[in-house]
């Protein structure tokens, strides 16, 4: 497959983004009490570890930080080609009437996110859900917003977002493409 590729947000751009979430957060939230991060499987965690130490260093407080993985909760489950590896759910402390805030690297149909919402619920029932991406690049299906939001990138449906973090793939960045082969784009959510 065919693309052009260039790089919106490097390392610099990344932390900046992050750091102006973690205000955001705090800000809105009033502090940091009562407030767990859930990061969704796979770059999702390390965003939710990153914001960890953020608010540590501004308040003084550390935030839990649970793992989410919705696998099983995906509503194109039955029409995937293969067996999807399902990964660890591991939230170490009490979902019940907290302030959860779903972290994850790109928002765009919000089904993931649907099906986010659906997987931490049978965890508890939290206080409230709030939505911290790195990236929002548009083409929503269902009606979900994030609250914090590190960039937005409008994006055709022939392109598509890459982030790269250290703790996944050895590097920060944030790529831009766009497929050549028009039909390569299809089915993705």
């Amino acid at each position: 497959m065919a693309s052009n590729t260039v790089e919106i947000m490097d390392k610099d751009g990344i932390n900046r983004a992050l750091v102006r979430i973690a205000h955001e957060i705090l800000e809105k939230n009033k502090g940091a009490e009562n407030i767990g991060l859930v990061g969704l499987q796979t770059r999702g965690v390390p965003i939710a570890y990153r914001l960890q130490r953020i608010i540590r260093d501004i308040e003084g407080l550390e935030l839990p930080v649970g793992i989410l993985d919705i696998t099983l909760y995906r509503d194109d489950l039955m029409h995937l080609q293969h067996q999807p590896n399902v990964n660890v759910t591991e939230i170490p402390f009490r979902v019940e009437n907290s302030r959860i805030i779903i972290c994850d690297e790109v928002i765009y149909t919000g089904r993931t996110i649907r099906a986010a919402m659906d997987a931490l619920m049978d965890q508890g029932r939290p206080h409230m859900i709030q939505l911290a991406v790195l990236i929002d690049r548009g083409h929503r299906e269902l009606p979900i917003r994030a609250d914090y939001v590190g960039k937005n990138i409008p994006t055709s449906r022939l392109e598509w977002v890459n982030v790269q973090l250290k703790e996944v793939d050895g590097t920060d960045g944030v790529l831009l493409g766009r497929n050549l082969d028009r039909t390569s784009s299809e089915g993705t959510i």
